[in-house]
């Protein structure tokens, strides 16, 4: 009996490992999936070394960018009080308020710098375009949403990375790329990206309730 329980232990215990890892590169493989996917139906075209090169010296200053921004959010999440304040407030606004954390203090500065992104990012996209329109970065809000969950994000708040989120916006981004290079229609490009998004909530879903 005791060695069929051992059995059953090692068998649970492998079968949460395996879980884990899925989980966790994910985002990894659906990224490479997808790559590969529009690179076979663009013949080559999307990955192509030269096409590569151009992008990374075209737009040089912006992964410059990208990277202080990387470096200096993922040690405030990671290394700092307000950072672990913010998980706390998102996995459960209650339980922090009880703790002593300020959750309205830390939802008001989450907010504020949430603003100062969009104003980068608004500020990058009209240097790109060398111009500027009251129009521009209509539907990039459904991009950021679907890139923070496709990179570990849950719909239940306190979960969540930097570096995920930067590889769902690469997803996202080949994704994009690989649709214009195919003539898709800016409508079906919309509604794929929205099963995309639900694709990526119903897979958080079903992590959590696995858990």
């Amino acid at each position: 009996m005791s060695e069929k329980k051992e059995t059953a232990a090692v068998g649970l215990n492998a079968a949460s490992i395996w879980q884990t890892a899925v989980h966790k590169y994910a985002m990894f493989i659906a990224l490479i999936a997808i790559a590969l996917f529009f690179q076979w139906c663009t013949d080559g075209v999307l990955l192509a070394p030269m096409n590569i090169s151009k992008l990374i010296m075209q737009n040089s200053y912006i992964l410059i960018l990208l990277g202080f921004l990387v470096a200096l959010y993922s040690f405030i999440c990671n290394r700092t009080v307000f950072g672990r304040h913010i998980y706390a407030v998102g996995g459960n606004e209650r339980a922090a308020q009880l703790s002593g954390i300020k959750t309205r203090w830390v939802r008001f500065l989450v907010f504020v710098n949430m603003g100062l992104m969009a104003a980068v990012a608004g500020l990058v996209f009209s240097a790109r375009l060398n111009a500027a329109a009251p129009s521009a970065g209509m539907m990039f809000e459904l991009d950021a949403i679907a890139a923070c969950y496709i990179g570990g994000a849950s719909a239940s708040g306190g979960v969540g990375t930097i570096i995920g989120a930067v590889v769902g916006g690469l997803v996202m981004g080949v994704l994009n790329n690989g649709m214009s290079i195919m003539g898709v229609g800016i409508d079906w490009q919309q509604a794929i990206k929205g099963m995309v998004l639900l694709a990526a909530v119903a897979f958080d879903i079903y992590n959590q309730s696995t858990k």
